[in-house]
């Protein structure tokens, strides 16, 4: 995010002083912003603060409420798993071709990609801590049971 910040005011200073001109500041901005949010995937997950449809886990007596539970986490890793993979082999095919930005910057695209790259990984074991929990017997975090303001509300 301080990257977005400081591409963004770099873009601005250099419209009003020639000095401060960064060619492909708005470029480097936009990768600023996919990398944090990638980046934010994990961290996410572990804080309970990703939207979960639980309309059909509430209404379920607790065995089958549990089973189900684990059942979409093991989805939740599979495509997880899937979109890391497919990340990790974009950036090392952007890096193998010496794939650049079409933008001012050229800048080489394996090295904004290796944020997305490391973010979804991340976002991997995010899952599979999550599924060793419920699997231990351990509840996930719960934001409706913490002492904590929701903050989507």
């Amino acid at each position: 995010m301080v990257g977005t910040l400081v591409s963004v005011l770099a873009s601005i200073l250099g419209r009003i002083h020639p000095v401060f001109d960064l060619p492909g500041a708005d470029a480097y901005a936009g990768y600023c912003m996919a990398i944090s949010a990638f980046m934010a995937l994990a961290p996410t997950l572990r804080r309970g603060e990703h939207i979960r449809v639980t309309l059909l886990l509430n209404h379920l007596p607790e065995p089958g409420r549990g089973m189900l539970d684990i059942a979409c986490h093991l989805v939740a890793i599979a495509l997880s798993c899937a979109l890391a993979w497919f990340s990790i082999r974009l950036m090392l095919q952007s890096h193998e071709f010496h794939d650049i930005s079409s933008s001012l910057d050229a800048t080489p695209l394996w090295i904004p990609q290796l944020g997305m790259a490391i973010g979804t990984s991340l976002f991997v074991l995010a899952f599979l801590g999550d599924l060793i929990l419920l699997l231990r017997g351990e509840p996930l975090r719960d934001p409706a049971t913490d002492n904590e303001p929701a903050r989507i509300e």
